[in-house]
């Protein structure tokens, strides 16, 4: 049995956690995304800072029992719709219902439309985030595609484009 599923408000006390599974997030995102550390080791710290700092956006702790096991940092928070900034789960609790539960919690935090960018290079992100979207969101989900600002070498995301979400909190499987 999936032990208990929380997400936590991140606190100026969990700067050093965040930043350390960052390295992991931007680790994972290398593979698809062509980047390499730095001389010391250190993959960039990209928007981290400013989902750290900015008013509109609102950054979580995944955890399952007490442990961090990942992440979540949505914006948009004054205006709608919501947006699915960063999600991680790292790599030992994938496929098993973490980053599920984590997902509805958050929609139960935080009522209204969403929008979630996808990277299809990223196949197995793209499935569980389409699963999701079905799940709750019963009566459908819109996709369109969207160039990634600033990068024109990337390919075009995915976004995924959720009405009201359903608001069921849920922290262990049924």
């Amino acid at each position: 049995m999936l032990a208990p599923v929380t997400l936590r408000s991140f606190m100026p006390d969990d700067l050093l956690l965040m930043e350390r599974l960052w390295q992991l997030y931007r680790h994972d995102l290398s593979e698809f995304r062509d980047t390499v550390p730095d001389d010391l080791g250190l993959f960039t710290p990209g928007r981290l800072p400013t989902y750290l700092q900015d008013p509109d956006s609102s950054g979580y702790i995944i955890c399952q029992d007490t442990r961090p096991v990942g992440f979540v940092f949505v914006s948009n928070l004054k205006i709608q719709p919501l947006r699915i900034a960063e999600f991680f789960v790292v790599r030992a609790v994938r496929r098993s219902g973490v980053g599920r539960l984590a997902a509805q919690q958050l929609f139960a935090k935080h009522s209204g439309r969403w929008e979630i960018p996808v990277q299809e290079e990223n196949p197995g992100a793209a499935r569980f985030w389409r699963r999701l979207a079905a799940e709750v969101c019963p009566t459908g989900y819109r996709e369109e595609r969207r160039a990634v600002p600033g990068k024109p070498h990337i390919p075009p995301d995915t976004w995924l484009l959720l009405t009201e979400p359903t608001r069921t909190v849920i922290t262990s499987p049924v």
